[in-house]
């Protein structure tokens, strides 16, 4: 049997650079890189080149844009973790003075605060940041467009705060806390604010003709926590399976999953997009990928990962448009999942089972409506409906003999197990709501009672 951490099938392979060949030649870009991370390691790169440059491969820099923002929120996210802000904190509480204070570290993540998208005028991406000295240049006279909560609007300036903030918060410059608490435990030696050999040119191709025209690669000063910084494919496949999987050193799977999980509402008519913690969210092929988009003038870039079946692809071009590598990398970990199926683990008999636990497993009735309770790993358990429609959950123990929600409707909520007097399982307590071994079983507690009567037939 093929192991899944093998390399991929060659077929599938040529799968793969087909679809790069076709987006680079397609989209008109002068290169092209992509790569597929699987099971968190990077088990394929290609590329194609239109130019007299060097073919490029998965150790050439290419701009990544707004993919620096994944980057700043996971700083975000380890000052909260390690108890030094919190994301229901207002900014000004860390970072007085901006006119932006009173709305919170989680709206900013979110691009829920209301902030406008982009700095005033002259256009920030093409410009040098010494044009933008400070944080109210950054902002403009009216830096709030819509109300804090109230909806998704994406701002650069929202990041370019975060940026500040996480200075203050620290102490030092926003790059040297990127280096030393994400690049360097996670070895992505090629990723800097400032290119580094080898590394792409940025073009504009012309929209009617086959020429080019030079783009600048300015510093962008207080904007760069927003997007300044340049990757290489090898040195993002390394930051997808950490978006997968976590790492200790920088963030644990449970700050991970809270970026993973939707905070803002989507667009109107744009029910397949929404944003998490400084993290995208889409449905592409019918299924749930995170990671980010990003841009600037002459580069495009792109970092999907499919958490459930633990492939990511990235792309990265050097053009400011035509190349379309959110849909490029969606179909890079599209080809590789029905291609190759993820095996799945081996079941195995749990190493040791709690008798008291297992009497809480079987079905469990909500009123009429029945659900199955098991228990999985680590004294967890799982309720599901046992018609296929209704709420479900998965819960955690924690100290005191309760459970807590983990996803769906009983998220955050609690589940608890109720006993008599002398000790006998009566009833399930979950949020309130009663689950008796039979329906409305009379034993079992069921506030507003049962009719004594019991179950009839009509006409009564």
């Amino acid at each position: 049997m093929t192991s899944p951490h093998e390399a991929l099938l060659l077929s599938t392979e040529r799968a793969l650079l087909h679809r790069v060949a076709v987006a680079q030649s397609e989209g008109r870009a002068p290169s092209l890189v992509g790569a597929v991370v699987r099971d968190g390691r990077m088990v394929w790169s290609g590329a194609r080149s239109g130019t007299d440059e060097d073919v490029p491969g998965a150790d050439t820099q290419y701009r990544i844009g707004s993919l620096t923002k994944t980057f700043t929120a996971a700083l975000v996210m380890r000052l909260r973790d390690e108890g030094l802000l919190d994301l229901s904190d207002p900014l000004g509480k860390h970072l007085p003075g901006t006119g932006a204070g009173e709305v919170t570290i989680a709206q900013l993540l979110s691009h829920t605060a209301g902030l406008a998208a982009e700095s005033p005028a002259p256009w920030w991406e093409r410009t040098p940041g010494s044009v933008r000295p400070g944080l109210a240049d950054v902002l403009g006279d009216q830096p709030q467009l819509h109300p804090a909560g109230r909806r998704h609007h994406y701002s650069n300036t929202g990041y370019a705060l975060l940026g500040s903030l996480i200075e203050a918060v620290r102490g030092r410059p926003w790059e040297d806390v990127l280096r030393s608490d994400i690049l360097e435990p996670l070895g992505m030696r090629r990723t800097s604010c400032h290119p580094q050999a080898s590394h792409a040119s940025g073009w504009a191709v012309h929209p009617w003709a086959d020429a080019v025209m030079h783009e600048p690669a300015v510093d962008l000063g207080l904007m760069a926590p927003a997007g300044q910084l340049w990757s290489t494919a090898a040195d993002l496949s390394r930051f997808a399976a950490f978006l997968a999987e976590g790492d200790e050193r920088v963030l644990g799977v449970d700050s991970l999953r809270e970026m993973r999980t939707a905070s803002a509402p989507s667009e109107p008519g744009d029910w397949d997009s929404t944003y998490g913690l400084g993290l995208q969210i889409v449905r592409r092929n019918g299924r749930t990928l995170i990671g980010h988009t990003g841009s600037l003038p002459g580069f495009v870039a792109c970092l999907w990962v499919d958490v459930e079946e633990g492939v990511a692809a990235v792309v990265l071009a050097n053009a400011t448009s035509g190349p379309l590598p959110a849909v490029v990398a969606a179909d890079l970990v599209h080809i590789v999942v029905d291609a190759e199926p993820r095996f799945p683990e081996p079941w195995r008999p749990m190493p040791d089972v709690d008798q008291d636990l297992l009497e809480l497993t079987g079905t469990w009735y909500w009123g009429t409506s029945a659900f199955g309770l098991k228990l999985v790993t680590a004294r967890g358990l799982e309720l599901y409906p046992l018609s296929g429609h209704g709420r479900g959950s998965r819960f955690q123990a924690r100290p005191g003999g309760a459970w807590s929600g983990l996803d769906g409707y009983f998220a955050g909520e609690t589940l608890r197990a109720v006993h008599s007097p002398e000790g006998r399982l009566i009833h399930l307590d979950l949020g309130s709501f009663v689950f008796t071994r039979e329906p409305y079983d009379p034993a079992g507690e069921v506030p507003g009672g049962v009719d004594e009567r019991g179950w009839r037939t009509l006409p009564l």
